[in-house]
């Protein structure tokens, strides 16, 4: 029998590829101020902190001031919430991997810095086939990741130990959070970051497609 009876998904970079409607979201901001606007590339190392985050990373240096990241917060919200499923759609092998799990009764949860209004709407929308017993993005009450405490909470839900989950994520910050957290750190290949960091970053296997999850099972 496998040691792990859950696994937490990240969900931008891991469970969906969200680049792009992130992307064209964030340059619509942008340009509307007449502000230089970033390729995919870029945002790949925008994300994973919270959107408060992207929003500074994606100004110019020289707007980086609390009120102007505020303002623009609020405005990328409003854009995101128009355009967050024009392109955004699950990693092949993800939709396999989600059926393979509920065979096994494997729980799954999902733990994302994104807002936890746009990650609960995503996952129903975008991944509706599939139970998740939790699903929490950043909330006001609890520190974001790589801070282990949501998902510490998730543990404490599934009424699980931190080292019954395989914690799936796809930038430094995941595996941080795993860590922390006494998880099992996997790192996925097909998301927006590189081995390297996974590795530096406490991943104990890195992974390349979906379905090699399963091998750890």
């Amino acid at each position: 029998m496998s040691q792990f009876k859950a696994v937490i998904f990240d969900l931008d970079g891991t469970l969906l590829d969200t680049i792009e409607d992130l992307a064209d979201s964030m340059n619509a901001v942008l340009a509307e101020a007449g502000y230089p606007l970033h390729g995919i590339q870029s945002y790949k190392y925008f994300v994973g902190k919270g959107m408060k985050n992207l929003v500074y990373n994606a100004l110019p240096p020289e707007h980086r001031n609390e009120e102007t990241i505020k303002v623009f917060t609020q405005k990328m919200k409003e854009e995101y919430a128009k355009r967050w499923n024009v392109k955004t759609r699950p990693y092949d092998g993800i939709p396999e991997l989600l059926d393979i799990l509920e065979v096994k009764r494997i729980d799954k949860a999902v733990l994302s810095n994104k807002p936890d209004n746009f990650t609960k709407i995503i996952i129903k929308e975008l991944l509706p086939k599939w139970k998740f017993a939790v699903v929490f993005g950043e909330r006001d009450s609890i520190p974001r990741k790589p801070d282990p405490t949501g998902a510490l909470e998730i543990a404490h839900i599934l009424n699980l130990k931190p080292h019954e989950i395989l914690y799936l994520g796809d930038t430094g910050t995941d595996m941080k959070t795993a860590v922390s957290a006494g998880m099992y750190a996997v790192g996925a290949l097909w998301g927006f970051r590189e081995k390297d960091e996974l590795i530096a970053n406490g991943a104990k296997v890195v992974i390349e497609h979906p379905l090699e999850l399963l091998n750890l099972l």
